[in-house]
């Protein structure tokens, strides 16, 4: 008899493991309770919804996705009879608090409970993730059999900021591109989008008391290629390329974020990356011949050989010493003060030079007035001002971690992003923290091998930002809003460019600052991922395949060079060829570090799964592995 019912217990271990597997989910949810069984859709849908809520764009969600697999969607209010319910819970679940739900599958019914309209959200789009990736496609779909895996699921973030950021600075995005990036970002659970909409490159909100703003500052020569290195501009060189965001798109974007419970961070970047704004009114500077500036198009700007802060070439920054500056920036925080709710507004702070600041006669006379005795004292003199503007407007200050330097207020909240050092140490003096570090949140970075991708000058793997913790060791947590990630875009030129450089890498930053730690694994994340890929592919979302590209590295012996190639991933088979050709699974597999042929010109790479061939073609030059020596 024990035998028999370990025999039992096995068989239903097993099972429950099978359809665990099947589950893929992102981010991974609080608690997944696999049974056995499906839900199979039928073709006359009800979705109840609550009587006296108001759940516009869930619903709409629902119906715009279930009507494409052939089912006739309706809503029906008050109804527990309903195909799939969207229940409000009388009694709150404190469990779940305002984000969460619980997800309930058997073979007749879907039901959503939760405290909030944004739980219920959330709970949508895991349910739409439990159906097969078809649910996905851009257009009505046939053939599929619409099943869900039974299931017990409760799920609330781990923590309250979840944010992705876009930089429209360095390559402007229209309203339409900006708002499908938020959907994207909708489908995993994110809640702030960080519109970082002033930099040297151009500025992209109107303000209507400032007007050359975006009549000079939102307009630059078009150059392309790789930014950072172009040539000297032309004498008559046209100012073609550019855009900006007028108050209603403002508007609209705001109303479109909030329907999908995100809400929009503006950030203003000063007192440096400043060049549109100085080259619209060029008495906000401390330098002459400040009038000859204009909107950087991506020639060098800064000297980063000797570090940060960096040295300008040309004066890149608002004046601290000039009371038109402090007068300048009343007009513009009032007016983002206006067109956005959000508590916050982003002003920057990080990389202002200071080698202007050393040579000018009214910084110096600043320093003298003031008794500040650094530079950073007087950016911090500079911040604590624009602090009282942004309070002044009833909104919180929040910038880089730069202003860390030199004092800030205690309200005063701050990014980490050069490392995790600063935002653990502004929690332990009691500021309020969001953590964004460059080793695993900073998407503009390479993803992959520098023979596959937009050159940078450094790369995050998807398993680095996978390692991504909000809340890192040393932090008072309480202090920690969340965490999130950034995508710069001087080499980012189009929204396909920058959905392939956020996904997957946003897959690993959400699972990250939604799911309990002891929830991450990195192998069943691997897993999920594959089949997101499927997903992405049926909604035309462009994303990198970086992970099946192994990591190659360089050493030398002697005279001897030796390539060691590291997959990211379990699984993979590599086979090599120096001699020019492309190799495929029938040339020799990769067993150990490669000695360079003393003639060889070119190594190729390829991956396998089995049969089946998986990664991309990656091609190298041999001289250009010889320089990866350390």
């Amino acid at each position: 008899m024990k035998k028999f019912s370990f025999t039992l217990l096995l068989a239903f271990t097993l099972l429950v493991a099978v359809a665990q597997e099947k589950i893929a989910i992102i981010p991974e949810p609080v608690s997944l309770i696999a049974g056995s069984g499906t839900f199979t859709l039928p073709q006359q849908v009800t979705i109840g919804i609550p009587e006296k809520a108001d759940l516009g764009y869930t619903t709409g969600l629902l119906k715009q996705k279930l009507s494409r697999t052939g089912s006739t969607v309706q809503e029906q209010k008050g109804s527990r009879s309903a195909t799939i319910n969207l229940v409000l819970n009388k009694s709150p679940n404190a469990r779940i608090g305002d984000e969460g739900y619980t997800l309930s599958v058997t073979p007749d019914k879907i039901v959503i409970a939760a405290n909030k309209p944004a739980g219920l959200f959330y709970g949508a789009q895991t349910f739409l993730q439990l159906l097969p990736p078809e649910i996905e496609s851009m257009e009505p779909v046939n053939g599929v059999v619409w099943k869900v895996p039974v299931a017990e699921i409760t799920d609330y973030p781990r923590v309250g900021w979840r944010g992705l950021m876009l930089d429209v600075s360095r390559h402007f995005f229209t309203v339409d591109e900006v708002k499908k990036y938020i959907d994207n970002m909708s489908r995993f659970k994110y809640n702030i989008f960080h519109f970082h909409l002033t930099d040297d490159e151009g500025w992209r909100l109107q303000i209507k008391s400032l007007p050359k703003l975006t009549e000079v500052g939102a307009w630059r020569i078009n150059r392309t290629g790789l930014f950072n290195t172009f040539s000297p501009a032309e004498p008559d060189e046209k100012k073609s390329y550019g855009g900006y965001y007028t108050h209603e798109d403002i508007k609209e974007l705001v109303q479109y974020a909030k329907e999908r419970f995100i809400n929009i961070l503006p950030e203003i970047d000063v007192p440096g990356h400043s060049l549109a704004a100085i080259a619209s009114y060029p008495e906000l500077s401390c330098t002459e011949g400040a009038d000859q500036y204009q909107v950087r198009y991506g020639q060098p700007i800064m000297d980063w050989s000797h570090g940060a802060p960096p040295i300008a070439l040309i004066d890149n920054t608002l004046c601290p010493a000039n009371e038109k500056v402090y007068g300048f920036m009343d007009k513009v925080i009032t007016e983002v003060a206006q067109l956005f709710p959000f508590p916050y507004i982003h002003v920057g702070g990080d990389e202002a030079p200071h080698n202007f600041w050393e040579k000018s006669s009214q910084v110096q006379a600043l320093m003298k007035k003031e008794n500040l005795k650094t530079m950073p004292q007087v950016q911090a003199y500079f911040e604590k001002r624009l602090e009282k503007i942004v309070n002044s407007k009833g909104k919180k200050l929040m910038g880089w971690d730069e202003i860390l330097e030199g004092g800030i207020s205690p309200t005063a909240a701050l990014m980490s992003w050069r490392g995790e050092k600063y935002g653990i140490e502004a929690s332990q003096s009691k500021h309020y923290v969001v953590m964004s570090p460059t080793q695993y949140a900073y998407i503009d970075y390479m993803q992959g091998d520098v023979s596959t991708e937009v050159p940078i000058y450094a790369t995050l793997r998807l398993s680095k930002a996978y390692e991504f913790n909000p809340v890192p060791q040393g932090a008072n947590a309480e202090y920690v809003l969340g965490g999130q990630a950034n995508l710069w875009t001087e080499n980012v030129y189009n929204m396909r460019q920058a959905e392939y450089m956020t996904w997957p890498r946003g897959l690993a930053i959400a699972e990250s600052v939604w799911s309990p730690a002891n929830k991450k694994n990195w192998n069943n994340f691997v897993s999920k991922t594959e089949q997101f890929f499927k997903r992405f592919d049926e909604a035309e979302i462009k994303y990198s395949p970086a992970i099946y590209d192994p990591v190659v590295s360089v050493a030398k012996k002697g005279t001897d060079y030796y390539v060691t190639l590291t997959p990211e991933i379990e699984g993979l088979d590599i086979y090599t060829s120096f001699d020019n050709s492309a190799p495929d699974r029938f040339y020799p597999k990769y067993k150990a570090p490669l000695l360079i042929p003393k003639d060889a010109q070119l190594l190729r790479v390829i991956t396998y799964r089995g049969k089946k061939e998986i990664g991309r073609q990656m091609s190298i030059k041999v001289e250009d592995l010889k320089k990866r020596v350390k």
